[in-house]
């Protein structure tokens, strides 16, 4: 039975380009290396590793620097303690209205009373400023890295001039230390993300961006494994180039710097139209539907993927009429809007209005 299932999980039919089988690319000619799924075992203790060398870097460098940008800890409003609505919080953290009647009638509180306990409650458990601070600086900190090792690695690889190239000889093809380590580190940070994320601020796309995460180091495993290292190096640095100015746009929104908010948000905006809307349907996905076609051909494998850039371009387009939205404001009103994924809401009525009114927020992709 396990036999069965490990040869209907690594089927050649439905992984490799016709007449080629696992067993080809077992032995390379000398001085040649395969990418093997074993290559990224070492992903997960590296992930590890990255979640140490967050926490340092967090408190070496993201709090120092958060503390002389004067961005606080600050101590949240406490509710009132109250042993009834603390033991229904630990369940419904946002009661609904029937519940709301009953505790009205049980506590002898107007209804408005106990639902701003509530709102102060949840904001009890908000993160500071300063824990968001720190976030971002670390994750500006990687993209930042990343894409310029990334870049390093293309601009002198004939492939990101000539993406034909990218199917030349296909899938025996080399793959270089730089290659392996990009993938390997691309590969650690977003499983580091995918764990971290239950320990992070928690936001309402919570569930979605943990699937995003599984899909995206899926994704990864499956470029390498299959050899599209070539183009898999290429989509990841399209996509992390315009995290960075999203990551920027953040911080420089925590630190109280709007017009700084304000312009990165919109670089970030022409990069995410430039890199996703532009070169990544136009240079990397016309490659991999069309040129693979005419050098490779089909098989399985290739219309998964296919398949897959496609969802993914869907999503690219109704992020950006999402973040469009937002930089429009910020041009011609000169602040960037409430978003709709805000971490936590305010504790009161008066912070709501100057949330909506006088605050940014973020977008993430």
């Amino acid at each position: 039975m396990t036999s069965f299932i490990s040869d209907w999980i690594w089927s050649e039919r439905f992984w490799l380009p016709e007449n080629v089988s696992w067993a080809d690319l077992e032995n390379p000619p000398p001085g040649v290396e395969y990418p093997k799924l074993g290559h990224m075992v070492y992903a997960l203790p590296l992930a590890v590793g990255v979640l140490l060398s967050r926490l340092l870097f967090e408190r070496l460098v993201a709090k120092p620097c958060a503390r002389i940008l004067q961005i606080q800890a600050g101590v949240p409003r406490r509710a009132q303690p109250n042993a009834v609505l603390e033991k229904l919080y630990q369940s419904i953290a946002c009661p609904k209205s029937r519940d709301l009647e009953g505790l009205s009638k049980q506590l002898d509180w107007d209804e408005r009373k106990i639902q701003r306990w509530f709102r102060v409650r949840r904001n009890q458990d908000k993160p500071s400023m300063q824990k968001k601070f720190c976030e971002s600086l670390w994750r500006f900190t990687f993209y930042l890295v990343i894409f310029i090792f990334g870049i390093f690695q293309l601009w002198v690889s004939p492939w990101m001039w000539d993406t034909r190239q990218c199917w030349h000889n296909y899938p025996f093809q080399h793959r270089s230390h730089g290659q392996y380590y990009y993938y390997l580190a691309e590969l650690a940070f977003y499983s580091s993300l995918m764990f971290s994320q239950f320990t992070d601020i928690r936001r309402k796309d919570f569930f979605i961006m943990f699937v995003h995460h599984l899909a995206t180091i899926l994704l990864i495993t499956f470029s390498y494994t299959n050899n599209m290292v070539r183009v898999g190096t290429m989509i990841m640095s399209l996509h992390d180039a315009s995290d960075i100015f999203l990551e920027a746009a953040k911080l420089a929104n925590y630190a109280k710097y709007q017009r700084l908010c304000d312009s990165m948000f919109v670089v970030f905006t022409l990069i995410f139209f430039l890199t996703r809307l532009v070169i990544f349907p136009f240079w990397v996905i016309y490659s991999v539907l069309f040129e693979s076609w005419e050098i490779v051909g089909p098989y399985r494998a290739w219309w998964l993927l296919n398949g897959l850039l496609l969802v993914l371009q869907c999503l690219h387009v109704i992020w950006f009429y999402l973040i469009a939205r937002i930089a429009i404001k910020a041009i011609f009103k000169g602040k960037v809007s409430k978003d709709d994924r805000s971490d936590i809401e305010s504790s009161s009525d008066e912070d709501v209005y100057s949330n909506s009114h006088g605050n940014t927020n973020h977008t993430k992709t």
